[in-house]
């Protein structure tokens, strides 16, 4: 009875175990979106995104770009929109979330980028205040000192209402304003950057070939 009891016991904690490794996201499953959320990402293929799908993979959960990386959008197009997603930078890793931004041309300037980069980096030493992470790139500066060291994941969420762009890193908003107010007179870098207008587009990752990590990534549009 003993020896049945055990090999009993034995059995439960191997079945525990392969359970657990099956719920584990490094093995490729996407944890249950939040209440109210799409996931945009299933955690074992890029289904549900298309362009530059050959310079990214998926690795242990998470979309990485590779050194090939450029330019990953959705499928679909969104509007309002609260978005949220984990990423992890290498060190000195450049990268960007484009929102509201079209099939073609550069997200930053034809939409909207949301800086996503190592900005502690000494490559970086010589960034305009609108460059560093989380950013609206080269229209509103975010604050600093909430990115987590390298190699640690991140929690962003962008929340698009109107012209209203909102940004949290790990919990702190960074950016909290009107990119219609924030550009009248000219934006902060002097260039042009029509993509302010739009009022729906595609989601971006625009990669510069570094590697950057994305994985939990979710949506909810806004009415």
């Amino acid at each position: 009875m003993t020896r049945c009891i055990a090999c009993l016991v034995t059995a439960s904690i191997a079945a525990t175990g392969l359970l657990a490794m099956s719920q584990d996201p490094a093995q490729g499953s996407a944890a249950a979106p939040t209440d109210g959320f799409t996931s945009l990402f299933d955690g074992r293929t890029l289904a549900g995104w298309e362009g530059d799908v050959q310079g990214y993979t998926v690795e242990d959960g998470a979309i990485m770009c590779t050194p090939a990386g450029r330019n990953l959008r959705t499928v679909g197009d969104y509007g309002d929109f609260h978005l949220k997603l984990q990423f992890k930078l290498a060190a000195g890793s450049n990268n960007g979330i484009g929102i509201r931004a079209p099939k073609e041309g550069d997200a930053a300037f034809e939409g909207m980028e949301i800086q996503v980069l190592d900005d502690t980096a000494p490559r970086w030493k010589d960034l305009k205040d609108w460059q560093f992470c989380c950013s609206v790139y080269g229209v509103v500066p975010a604050r600093r000192g909430h990115l987590k060291p390298v190699g640690e994941w991140n929690e962003e969420e962008i929340i698009a209402k109107g012209s209203h762009i909102t940004v949290k890193l790990n919990g702190h908003i960074v950016v909290d304003a009107d990119v219609a107010q924030a550009s009248r007179g000219g934006t902060p870098d002097g260039r042009d950057h029509p993509g302010l207008k739009r009022t729906s587009g595609h989601i971006h990752f625009c990669g510069h070939g570094d590697p950057v990590w994305f994985r939990a990534i979710e949506i909810k549009e806004l009415k």
